[in-house]
């Protein structure tokens, strides 16, 4: 019985996600009390604030837990606010009482799948774990054939997520899922787990192992090793095996270069182009560029009076499966191919540059030389001299 006074308001399910560690669940509860102290509801806490306010006595571990809390999608970053100097000032966030769904991260966090890449290589092996586990969890989503762009009824999120947390410890059903994890992907970032319990470890990774395998044969792996934010874009890989949990002492596997850059329709963002990424690793590569022109033709269609595209990314999934499945045929796509061997032909090249300013200078010393003979015969006429 509680006789005290009533306080602060927490959400359930920030003390009952089996994800976040204590200090992530402080941090998010101290974030929410500065925005809670301000009558606008919100807050600019930085660092020391949060560490002093938590108790927690270093400022890195206040960034693991906000990379953390980023990643699981109970915090969102907005922007990053500079001075006129251009100088780096703050971060602006948005705190959520439940996980949000990707489909709104990707809009309102344009660098949210650069962060989920980039966070695979962490200094921090809790950050990296959880990174590994979103990833993991959507490429399990596409092998399913969901569409990850597409909008999710919440009714049906929170039920599958209720049914994780009541399932008994250790027992979680591997068809569910956990907001932003699914359950099969989950049991690696159990606390016995990260605790290192040898015998639970290895019986959750063959757990997980052996779901992903009913669901795919692939037998290769590869590595996604650059980025680029023109769009003319080297992220595509090869046929990735989407193994759900990565044994922590695992070696990296080897980088394996892309043949070709991969040009991208530039109507998609950059969340959009790290997702398409995800689907085109099922194709070989020499199936992803025209499935990529096939999606421009499409998109460069409704200008012509057709449908417009509202989810390219799910548009693009299809493409996929059928190009998978060997159904494919490119028609859209042919005129864009065309038109981009006909910019590539009409543009000189680099060899030629050295050649092109050989002929000025010619052309230069000839006008030169011209107009000094033409000088010296007015000269001779006498027609410089004056009446």
């Amino acid at each position: 019985m509680f006789v005290g006074n009533w306080h602060q308001s927490i959400p359930t399910l920030v003390i009952q996600d089996p994800v976040l560690e204590p200090v992530d669940k402080l941090v998010w509860m101290v974030i929410m009390l500065c925005a809670s102290e301000s009558r606008g509801h919100a807050a600019f806490p930085d660092y020391d604030t949060l560490a002093r306010t938590s108790n927690v006595s270093s400022t890195a571990t206040i960034a693991r837990a906000l990379a953390i809390l980023r990643l699981t999608r109970w915090l969102t970053q907005c922007a990053k606010v500079r001075q006129q100097s251009g100088r780096f000032s703050r971060n602006l966030y948005i705190l959520h009482d439940e996980p949000l769904p990707l489909v709104d991260a990707l809009y309102l966090d344009e660098t949210y799948m650069a962060f989920v890449e980039q966070a695979q290589t962490h200094h921090h092996a809790r950050v990296r774990r959880v990174a590994e586990a979103v990833s993991d969890s959507l490429n399990l989503d596409i092998r399913e054939g969901r569409s990850l762009g597409g909008l999710e009824s919440a009714v049906e999120r929170r039920l599958q997520a209720a049914q994780v947390l009541s399932a008994s410890t250790g027992k979680h059903d591997t068809g569910g899922r956990y907001f932003t994890f699914q359950a099969a992907v989950l049991q690696g970032l159990k606390p016995s787990v990260v605790s290192g319990e040898g015998g639970n470890r290895l019986q959750n990774l063959k757990a997980a192992e052996t779901h992903y395998n009913g669901s795919s044969s692939c037998k290769n792996h590869y590595k996604k090793t650059t980025t680029t934010t023109t769009t003319q874009n080297p992220r595509a890989r090869g046929r990735d095996c989407l193994v759900p949990q990565r044994p922590e002492n695992s070696p990296t596997p080897t980088p394996t270069p892309t043949p070709t850059a991969l040009i991208y329709p530039p109507r998609l963002s950059e969340n959009q182009k790290h997702l398409a990424d995800r689907y085109l690793a099922m194709l070989a590569p020499e199936d992803r560029q025209p499935v990529l022109d096939e999606l421009q033709g499409r998109l460069e269609s409704e200008h012509k009076g057709m449908k417009p595209v509202y989810d390219e990314l799910r548009f693009l999934h299809s493409l996929c499966k059928s190009a998978e499945l060997g159904e494919f045929v490119p028609n859209l796509g042919i005129k864009v191919a065309e038109a981009r061997r006909d910019r590539v032909r009409h543009v000189p090249s680099c060899e030629d540059e050295p050649q092109t300013l050989e002929d000025a200078q010619a052309q230069s010393s000839a006008k030169a030389l011209g107009e000094e003979q033409l000088a010296k015969l007015r000269a001779s006429l006498g027609m410089d001299r004056k009446p």
